[in-house]
Protein backbone atom coordinates (compact mmCIF):
# COMPACT_ATOMS: atom_id res chain seq x y z
CA UNK A 1 0.00 0.00 0.00
CA UNK A 2 2.68 2.40 1.17
CA UNK A 3 4.66 2.40 -2.06
CA UNK A 4 1.89 2.66 -4.37
CA UNK A 5 1.14 5.97 -2.46
CA UNK A 6 4.58 6.72 -2.79
CA UNK A 7 4.62 5.89 -6.47
CA UNK A 8 1.47 8.27 -6.85
CA UNK A 9 3.16 11.64 -4.88
CA UNK A 10 6.17 10.73 -6.85
CA UNK A 11 4.35 10.85 -10.09
CA UNK A 12 2.16 14.01 -9.10
CA UNK A 13 5.42 16.13 -8.47
CA UNK A 14 6.85 14.86 -11.88
CA UNK A 15 10.13 12.99 -10.00
CA UNK A 16 10.82 9.51 -11.20
CA UNK A 17 12.41 7.53 -9.24
CA UNK A 18 15.29 5.70 -11.07
CA UNK A 19 18.82 4.05 -10.05
CA UNK A 20 19.84 7.14 -10.87
CA UNK A 21 18.33 9.27 -8.55
CA UNK A 22 21.51 10.74 -6.88
CA UNK A 23 21.81 14.00 -8.94
CA UNK A 24 25.14 14.14 -11.10
CA UNK A 25 24.53 17.61 -11.63
CA UNK A 26 27.11 20.05 -10.17
CA UNK A 27 25.64 23.34 -8.04
CA UNK A 28 27.36 25.80 -10.36
CA UNK A 29 25.81 28.63 -8.32
CA UNK A 30 27.75 27.84 -5.48
CA UNK A 31 30.96 27.69 -7.33
CA UNK A 32 30.84 30.44 -9.60
CA UNK A 33 29.79 32.57 -6.48
CA UNK A 34 33.22 31.16 -5.44
CA UNK A 35 35.37 31.70 -7.72
CA UNK A 36 36.28 35.72 -7.71
CA UNK A 37 36.63 35.41 -3.81
CA UNK A 38 38.85 32.78 -3.71
CA UNK A 39 40.81 34.69 -6.93
CA UNK A 40 40.84 37.94 -4.63
CA UNK A 41 41.93 35.81 -1.79
CA UNK A 42 44.97 34.96 -3.37
CA UNK A 43 45.40 38.04 -4.83
CA UNK A 44 45.36 39.32 -0.79
CA UNK A 45 47.49 36.84 0.26
CA UNK A 46 50.20 37.57 -2.29
CA UNK A 47 50.22 41.61 -1.70
CA UNK A 48 49.70 41.19 2.12
CA UNK A 49 52.51 38.75 2.77
CA UNK A 50 55.15 40.81 0.40
CA UNK A 51 54.18 43.80 2.48
CA UNK A 52 54.72 42.02 6.00
CA UNK A 53 58.03 40.72 4.94
CA UNK A 54 59.22 43.99 2.84
CA UNK A 55 58.15 45.88 5.91
CA UNK A 56 60.08 43.32 8.43
CA UNK A 57 56.53 43.32 10.31
CA UNK A 58 56.34 39.27 10.47
CA UNK A 59 58.03 36.48 8.02
CA UNK A 60 54.69 34.65 7.86
CA UNK A 61 53.67 32.78 4.40
CA UNK A 62 51.53 33.88 1.26
CA UNK A 63 50.11 30.13 1.84
CA UNK A 64 49.29 30.55 5.23
CA UNK A 65 47.27 33.84 4.45
CA UNK A 66 45.98 32.03 1.71
CA UNK A 67 44.02 29.84 3.25
CA UNK A 68 42.75 31.54 6.63
CA UNK A 69 41.46 34.03 4.05
CA UNK A 70 39.86 31.45 1.84
CA UNK A 71 38.24 30.13 5.30
CA UNK A 72 36.72 33.10 6.60
CA UNK A 73 35.93 34.17 2.83
CA UNK A 74 34.14 30.82 1.82
CA UNK A 75 32.19 30.89 5.77
CA UNK A 76 31.28 34.12 4.50
CA UNK A 77 29.91 33.16 1.00
CA UNK A 78 27.99 30.70 2.24
CA UNK A 79 26.35 32.25 4.61
CA UNK A 80 25.58 35.17 2.18
CA UNK A 81 24.23 32.30 -0.18
CA UNK A 82 21.86 30.35 2.44
CA UNK A 83 19.86 33.23 3.37
CA UNK A 84 15.91 32.78 2.64
CA UNK A 85 13.12 35.20 2.43
CA UNK A 86 10.01 33.58 4.93
CA UNK A 87 7.24 32.11 1.80
CA UNK A 88 4.24 32.60 4.28
CA UNK A 89 2.05 35.02 2.61
CA UNK A 90 3.57 35.34 -0.20
CA UNK A 91 2.64 34.70 -3.77
CA UNK A 92 3.87 32.74 -6.93
CA UNK A 93 2.65 32.62 -10.70
CA UNK A 94 3.85 29.54 -12.46
CA UNK A 95 2.94 28.98 -16.10
CA UNK A 96 2.80 25.77 -18.43
CA UNK A 97 2.26 23.15 -15.68
CA UNK A 98 1.41 20.83 -17.92
CA UNK A 99 5.22 20.36 -17.93
CA UNK A 100 5.89 17.31 -14.77
CA UNK A 101 8.93 20.04 -13.90
CA UNK A 102 6.70 22.83 -13.11
CA UNK A 103 4.36 20.68 -11.23
CA UNK A 104 7.06 18.83 -9.20
CA UNK A 105 8.11 23.26 -8.76
CA UNK A 106 4.02 23.78 -7.57
CA UNK A 107 4.05 21.45 -5.36
CA UNK A 108 7.35 22.25 -4.09
CA UNK A 109 6.69 25.84 -3.39
CA UNK A 110 2.51 24.61 -1.95
CA UNK A 111 4.47 22.62 0.26
CA UNK A 112 6.38 25.25 1.87
CA UNK A 113 3.87 27.40 2.16
CA UNK A 114 3.72 29.81 -0.92
CA UNK A 115 0.18 30.89 -2.18
CA UNK A 116 1.19 29.54 -5.51
CA UNK A 117 -1.03 30.23 -8.43
CA UNK A 118 -0.44 27.34 -11.16
CA UNK A 119 -1.49 28.29 -14.86
CA UNK A 120 -2.84 25.77 -17.20
CA UNK A 121 -2.85 25.86 -21.12
CA UNK A 122 -6.46 23.82 -20.72
CA UNK A 123 -7.51 23.95 -17.46
CA UNK A 124 -11.18 22.96 -18.40
CA UNK A 125 -11.32 18.99 -17.79
CA UNK A 126 -7.20 18.68 -17.08
CA UNK A 127 -6.41 15.59 -15.19
CA UNK A 128 -3.07 17.04 -14.00
CA UNK A 129 -4.75 19.76 -12.67
CA UNK A 130 -7.30 18.27 -10.70
CA UNK A 131 -4.81 15.41 -9.07
CA UNK A 132 -3.08 18.74 -8.19
CA UNK A 133 -5.79 20.20 -6.62
CA UNK A 134 -6.54 17.41 -4.79
CA UNK A 135 -3.33 16.67 -3.23
CA UNK A 136 -2.50 20.38 -2.46
CA UNK A 137 -3.20 22.80 -0.08
CA UNK A 138 -6.12 25.49 -0.36
CA UNK A 139 -3.80 28.29 -1.08
CA UNK A 140 -3.15 26.58 -4.45
CA UNK A 141 -4.96 28.62 -7.36
CA UNK A 142 -5.67 27.31 -10.62
CA UNK A 143 -5.79 29.39 -13.71
CA UNK A 144 -6.68 28.75 -17.04
CA UNK A 145 -3.47 30.79 -18.79
CA UNK A 146 -2.80 30.67 -22.37
CA UNK A 147 0.15 32.82 -22.72
CA UNK A 148 -0.64 33.30 -26.84
CA UNK A 149 -4.37 35.01 -25.86
CA UNK A 150 -4.37 38.56 -24.55
CA UNK A 151 -7.52 38.07 -22.76
CA UNK A 152 -6.53 35.20 -20.59
CA UNK A 153 -3.42 37.13 -19.18
CA UNK A 154 -5.30 39.86 -18.34
CA UNK A 155 -8.07 37.71 -16.48
CA UNK A 156 -4.87 36.34 -14.58
CA UNK A 157 -3.65 39.27 -14.24
CA UNK A 158 -6.43 40.88 -12.40
CA UNK A 159 -7.41 37.32 -10.79
CA UNK A 160 -3.95 37.53 -8.84
CA UNK A 161 -4.46 40.97 -7.65
CA UNK A 162 -7.82 40.04 -6.55
CA UNK A 163 -6.74 36.70 -4.54
CA UNK A 164 -3.12 38.25 -3.18
CA UNK A 165 -2.79 37.08 0.16
CA UNK A 166 -3.92 39.72 2.91
CA UNK A 167 -1.82 42.36 3.43
CA UNK A 168 0.14 41.23 0.35
CA UNK A 169 0.96 44.15 -1.94
CA UNK A 170 1.97 42.27 -4.81
CA UNK A 171 3.56 39.25 -6.18
CA UNK A 172 6.38 37.64 -4.98
CA UNK A 173 7.90 35.60 -8.69
CA UNK A 174 6.50 34.91 -11.30
CA UNK A 175 8.25 31.81 -12.98
CA UNK A 176 7.96 31.36 -16.47
CA UNK A 177 7.42 27.08 -17.57
CA UNK A 178 5.71 27.59 -20.16
CA UNK A 179 7.31 26.00 -23.48
CA UNK A 180 6.44 24.82 -27.16
CA UNK A 181 8.59 22.75 -28.55
CA UNK A 182 8.87 22.67 -32.84
CA UNK A 183 11.19 19.85 -33.97
CA UNK A 184 13.02 19.59 -37.15
CA UNK A 185 15.31 20.98 -39.65
CA UNK A 186 13.93 24.55 -40.31
CA UNK A 187 12.98 23.54 -44.12
CA UNK A 188 10.72 20.89 -42.94
CA UNK A 189 8.90 23.13 -39.66
CA UNK A 190 5.55 24.45 -41.20
CA UNK A 191 5.45 28.34 -40.86
CA UNK A 192 2.56 28.69 -38.24
CA UNK A 193 4.50 25.97 -36.13
CA UNK A 194 7.41 28.57 -35.89
CA UNK A 195 5.43 31.17 -35.31
CA UNK A 196 3.84 29.42 -32.38
CA UNK A 197 6.98 29.00 -30.85
CA UNK A 198 8.07 32.28 -30.62
CA UNK A 199 4.66 33.13 -29.51
CA UNK A 200 4.72 31.09 -26.43
CA UNK A 201 8.62 31.04 -25.63
CA UNK A 202 9.67 34.58 -26.61
CA UNK A 203 6.75 36.68 -27.32
CA UNK A 204 4.27 35.14 -24.48
CA UNK A 205 6.71 35.27 -22.20
CA UNK A 206 7.73 38.91 -23.17
CA UNK A 207 4.08 39.89 -22.81
CA UNK A 208 2.78 37.93 -19.45
CA UNK A 209 5.95 40.05 -17.78
CA UNK A 210 4.56 43.16 -18.89
CA UNK A 211 1.31 42.27 -17.57
CA UNK A 212 2.56 41.38 -14.20
CA UNK A 213 5.57 43.60 -13.79
CA UNK A 214 3.22 46.01 -11.78
CA UNK A 215 1.93 43.03 -9.12
CA UNK A 216 5.92 42.13 -9.33
CA UNK A 217 7.25 46.04 -8.87
CA UNK A 218 4.43 46.23 -5.92
CA UNK A 219 5.94 43.34 -4.17
CA UNK A 220 9.91 43.89 -4.45
CA UNK A 221 9.49 40.48 -5.86
CA UNK A 222 11.15 38.80 -8.92
CA UNK A 223 10.84 36.98 -12.61
CA UNK A 224 12.40 33.83 -13.51
CA UNK A 225 12.93 32.51 -16.56
CA UNK A 226 13.65 28.66 -16.93
CA UNK A 227 15.86 28.24 -19.92
CA UNK A 228 17.83 25.11 -21.47
CA UNK A 229 21.59 24.46 -22.40
CA UNK A 230 19.90 24.75 -25.86
CA UNK A 231 20.36 28.57 -25.74
CA UNK A 232 23.87 27.92 -25.93
CA UNK A 233 24.64 24.60 -27.64
CA UNK A 234 24.18 24.57 -31.42
CA UNK A 235 21.06 21.62 -32.28
CA UNK A 236 20.37 20.37 -35.65
CA UNK A 237 16.45 19.31 -35.55
CA UNK A 238 16.36 21.64 -32.51
CA UNK A 239 17.31 24.82 -34.08
CA UNK A 240 14.06 26.73 -33.53
CA UNK A 241 14.00 25.97 -30.18
CA UNK A 242 17.80 26.37 -29.58
CA UNK A 243 16.99 29.87 -31.15
CA UNK A 244 14.05 30.62 -28.64
CA UNK A 245 15.65 29.44 -25.97
CA UNK A 246 18.87 31.71 -26.89
CA UNK A 247 16.36 35.06 -27.33
CA UNK A 248 14.49 34.65 -23.98
CA UNK A 249 17.88 34.62 -22.15
CA UNK A 250 19.07 38.07 -24.29
CA UNK A 251 15.60 39.59 -23.04
CA UNK A 252 16.42 38.42 -19.29
CA UNK A 253 19.77 39.79 -19.32
CA UNK A 254 18.43 43.43 -20.52
CA UNK A 255 15.50 42.83 -17.90
CA UNK A 256 18.02 42.52 -15.06
CA UNK A 257 19.54 45.82 -15.94
CA UNK A 258 16.20 47.67 -16.40
CA UNK A 259 14.54 46.24 -13.46
CA UNK A 260 17.80 46.05 -10.61
CA UNK A 261 16.82 49.98 -10.34
CA UNK A 262 13.07 49.56 -8.99
CA UNK A 263 14.53 46.37 -6.78
CA UNK A 264 13.12 43.44 -8.62
CA UNK A 265 15.31 40.67 -9.46
CA UNK A 266 15.64 38.93 -12.44
CA UNK A 267 17.40 35.04 -12.74
CA UNK A 268 17.53 32.45 -15.55
CA UNK A 269 18.12 28.50 -14.73
CA UNK A 270 19.22 26.78 -17.87
CA UNK A 271 18.32 23.00 -17.15
CA UNK A 272 20.18 20.14 -18.68
CA UNK A 273 19.75 19.35 -21.75
CA UNK A 274 18.06 16.02 -21.24
CA UNK A 275 15.92 17.54 -17.78
CA UNK A 276 14.02 20.15 -20.46
CA UNK A 277 13.70 17.40 -23.02
CA UNK A 278 11.91 15.16 -20.00
CA UNK A 279 10.04 18.10 -19.03
CA UNK A 280 8.87 19.68 -22.62
CA UNK A 281 9.29 16.77 -25.04
CA UNK A 282 6.43 13.99 -25.23
CA UNK A 283 7.02 10.83 -27.42
CA UNK A 284 3.13 11.44 -29.14
CA UNK A 285 3.82 15.24 -29.61
CA UNK A 286 6.86 14.06 -31.34
CA UNK A 287 5.82 11.32 -33.61
CA UNK A 288 2.79 13.51 -34.66
CA UNK A 289 4.71 16.19 -35.71
CA UNK A 290 6.89 14.24 -37.17
CA UNK A 291 4.04 12.81 -39.52
CA UNK A 292 2.37 15.97 -39.72
CA UNK A 293 5.89 17.92 -41.14
CA UNK A 294 6.58 14.67 -43.56
CA UNK A 295 2.98 14.70 -45.26
CA UNK A 296 3.93 19.06 -45.79
CA UNK A 297 7.04 18.81 -47.47
CA UNK A 298 6.80 18.93 -50.95
CA UNK A 299 7.78 15.94 -53.48
CA UNK A 300 11.02 17.84 -54.23
CA UNK A 301 12.04 18.39 -50.71
CA UNK A 302 11.03 14.59 -49.87
CA UNK A 303 13.09 13.20 -52.69
CA UNK A 304 16.56 15.96 -51.29
CA UNK A 305 15.97 14.02 -47.97
CA UNK A 306 14.96 10.77 -48.59
CA UNK A 307 12.54 9.56 -45.96
CA UNK A 308 15.12 7.54 -44.42
CA UNK A 309 17.15 10.07 -43.30
CA UNK A 310 14.29 12.22 -41.70
CA UNK A 311 13.51 9.40 -39.61
CA UNK A 312 16.72 9.14 -38.07
CA UNK A 313 16.84 12.63 -37.98
CA UNK A 314 13.34 12.47 -35.89
CA UNK A 315 14.45 9.46 -34.07
CA UNK A 316 17.63 10.57 -32.49
CA UNK A 317 15.46 12.85 -30.51
CA UNK A 318 14.26 9.87 -28.32
CA UNK A 319 16.78 10.18 -25.75
CA UNK A 320 14.73 13.38 -24.82
CA UNK A 321 11.45 11.68 -24.65
CA UNK A 322 12.42 9.09 -22.25
CA UNK A 323 16.04 9.95 -20.68
CA UNK A 324 15.78 10.11 -16.96
CA UNK A 325 15.64 13.49 -16.34
CA UNK A 326 17.10 15.42 -13.21
CA UNK A 327 13.69 17.03 -11.64
CA UNK A 328 15.33 17.78 -8.55
CA UNK A 329 18.00 19.45 -9.22
CA UNK A 330 15.99 22.00 -11.71
CA UNK A 331 13.51 22.27 -9.05
CA UNK A 332 15.66 22.99 -6.48
CA UNK A 333 17.54 25.63 -9.22
CA UNK A 334 13.73 27.50 -9.68
CA UNK A 335 13.10 27.29 -5.74
CA UNK A 336 16.69 28.59 -4.97
CA UNK A 337 15.94 31.36 -7.32
CA UNK A 338 12.71 31.99 -5.86
CA UNK A 339 13.57 31.49 -1.96
CA UNK A 340 17.56 33.06 -1.40
CA UNK A 341 17.43 36.30 -0.59
CA UNK A 342 19.80 37.24 -2.97
CA UNK A 343 19.89 35.21 -5.43
CA UNK A 344 22.56 34.20 -8.27
CA UNK A 345 21.58 35.44 -11.37
CA UNK A 346 22.39 32.37 -13.61
CA UNK A 347 21.34 28.81 -12.08
CA UNK A 348 23.00 26.19 -14.16
CA UNK A 349 22.34 23.03 -12.98
CA UNK A 350 24.11 21.11 -15.76
CA UNK A 351 26.34 17.90 -15.78
CA UNK A 352 30.11 18.39 -15.80
CA UNK A 353 30.33 17.34 -19.62
CA UNK A 354 27.39 20.04 -20.26
CA UNK A 355 29.05 22.48 -18.98
CA UNK A 356 32.22 21.94 -20.36
CA UNK A 357 30.58 21.93 -24.04
CA UNK A 358 28.79 25.00 -23.27
CA UNK A 359 32.20 26.75 -22.18
CA UNK A 360 33.97 25.46 -25.67
CA UNK A 361 30.91 26.48 -27.88
CA UNK A 362 31.39 29.68 -26.17
CA UNK A 363 35.63 30.14 -26.91
CA UNK A 364 36.90 27.06 -28.79
CA UNK A 365 37.06 27.58 -32.50
CA UNK A 366 33.73 26.51 -34.50
CA UNK A 367 36.01 23.90 -36.57
CA UNK A 368 37.52 22.20 -33.47
CA UNK A 369 34.36 22.38 -31.58
CA UNK A 370 32.77 20.81 -34.73
CA UNK A 371 35.18 17.96 -34.82
CA UNK A 372 34.60 17.66 -30.50
CA UNK A 373 31.47 17.66 -30.73
CA UNK A 374 29.26 16.40 -33.62
CA UNK A 375 25.56 17.27 -33.38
Amino acid sequence: MQPNLTNKRLSICGWKKSGNEKSKLVPWDVIDRLVVPIICCHAAAILISGALNLLRISQVSALVLFILFTILTVSGVFFYHSLTISPLGKAVLITGCESPLARALVKYLDDLGFTVFAGFKKLQDSDDAITMKETSSGRLKLLQLDVTSEVEMLEASLYIAQHLPAGEAGLWALVHCDLWNALGELEWVPFPVLRKSFDVNVLGASRLTQLMLPLIRNGKGRIVFLSSALAHLPSPVRGVLCATQAAIEGFAVCLRKELTPRQVGVSIVCASELTAGDAWLDDKDMRDQAKTMWGLLSEEQKNTYGEDYFEQAIRSLEPFCYGDGDFQATVRALSDAILRTFPVFRYTPLTCKEKFQIIAAEYMPSLLYDILFKA
